[in-house]
């Protein structure tokens, strides 16, 4: 059996030799540049030491607090829990399996800055920092540690942001309907869109519980000039169609405008195929957090597309998703340089200034976002306003940073 072997293999081994020998200096020379690649390399012995800190104590961060927010929060919501009868498993599986990501993404630039302070602080308590310092160690050279741990904490929170938590606010905000305020936003009044290329649609009344609208007119123009038009007392949204855009009008009626001419066809019931869907009529708050990042930039696209102006509040949400990520970076950058040095009375000064800064960049952050949806202000401009300003701060705090 070995002797058949060796005979079927010896013409592929004289045949692959050759080959073997061009290709072994060519895997040589990729090796000998591969070790740039290894993060070995670039992560020493103190850096996973430090970035073990960075990480627990940011992850012990989140746990704290979360969990003193879900006991005030269960005890503002029990009487409403108990009032609408929510069963036991909604409330813990639809409604905080996914308080507890969306307040912590949310809060996640207040968990870096007393994760960072804090631990930070310790170590200067310790005189580890003055040792590093003294050992030759630059303040730059410190930073590398932090800087890996906020790529990995920006990553996470921008994947969670912009793909897994919008799926859970829509578990949540549903449990919330059901079970909590019993409002949403389900009616529209005098909506008007351009649904194509010169075509206009209206609906004086929209009802979005049963998908359904009244007063419908859609209008048709060529070259600025009137085409078509159609009126029906009624349209309903085919929820149970393969496809989208599927309308049914009742009592329908289409005016066909050819130069002088005028041809009219009408009927009791049509099925059309018009590009509008129910989100695009009824706009209730928070819905642009229960679209991911991909499907944000698609209806913004295709909103602007139409002429809506009620997209700012989407575009600021997907800016702000991009913007909140990059903060980990100013923010640390901020708490380093505030808790590197060792003073007296510990780190309980430090540790309330990095609160204080904290609130004032989620503050500014509200207020930008504000100032974008009521006075106009461009979204991206908005959303990144307050990485400037902290990035100012931090850039004078890491000036004035022991060296």
């Amino acid at each position: 059996m070995l002797q058949h072997i060796a005979v079927w293999f010896a013409p592929v081994w004289r045949w692959l030799q050759p080959r073997l020998e061009w290709l072994k200096p060519r895997l040589k020379w990729l090796m000998h540049y591969m070790r740039w690649l290894n993060p070995r390399r670039y992560i020493s012995i103190l850096d996973w030491y430090i970035i073990k800190k960075f990480i627990g104590t940011y992850f012990f961060a989140i746990i704290l607090i979360i969990s003193i927010s879900i006991v005030f929060d269960v005890n503002e919501n029990l009487a409403k829990f108990s009032q609408y009868n929510a069963p036991m498993k909604a409330i813990v599986f639809d409604y905080y399996a996914n308080f507890v990501p969306y307040f912590a993404n949310l809060f996640s630039p207040l968990f870096v800055f007393i994760a960072v302070i804090f631990f930070t602080s310790k170590l200067a308590g310790n005189s580890e920092i003055i040792a590093m310092l003294a050992a030759g160690m630059s303040f730059k050279r410190l930073m590398r540690p932090y800087m890996i741990s906020c790529v990995l904490i920006s990553i996470m929170t921008f994947y969670l942001g912009a793909y897994v938590i919008p799926h859970g606010t829509v578990v949540r905000q549903n449990f919330e309907t059901m079970y909590k305020n019993k409002k949403r936003n389900t009616l529209a009044d005098n909506v008007q869109l351009q649904v194509g290329n010169g075509i206009i649609a209206y609906i004086q009344h929209y009802d979005n519980t049963h998908k359904r609208g009244y007063g419908f007119c859609l209008d048709k123009f060529e070259d600025k000039k009137l085409v078509s038009h159609m009126t029906a007392t009624e349209i309903q949204y085919d929820t149970i169609s393969d496809s989208k855009y599927h309308w049914k009008a009742t009592n329908w009626k289409i005016r066909k405008l050819k130069g002088l001419k005028e041809e009219i066809v009408s009927g009791s019931v049509k099925d059309t195929l018009i590009l509008m869907e129910p989100t695009d009529l009824v706009y209730s708050k928070g819905q642009q957090e229960t679209f991911t990042s991909p499907q944000l930039r698609d209806y913004i696209s295709k909103q602007t597309s139409r002429g809506s102006g009620n997209v700012v509040q989407y575009e600021m949400e997907y800016h702000k998703r991009i913007a909140v990520s990059f903060s980990s970076f100013i923010l640390t950058i901020i708490g380093l340089s505030l808790s590197s040095r060792k003073r007296k009375g510990g780190m309980g000064l430090y540790l309330g200034i990095g609160l204080i800064l904290s609130f004032i960049y989620i503050m500014l952050l509200t207020i930008s976002s504000t100032f974008a949806i009521n006075a106009g202000f461009s979204p991206a401009f908005a959303a990144w306003t307050p990485n400037f300003i902290f990035a100012v701060i931090a850039y004078y705090c890491y000036r004035h940073a022991p060296n």
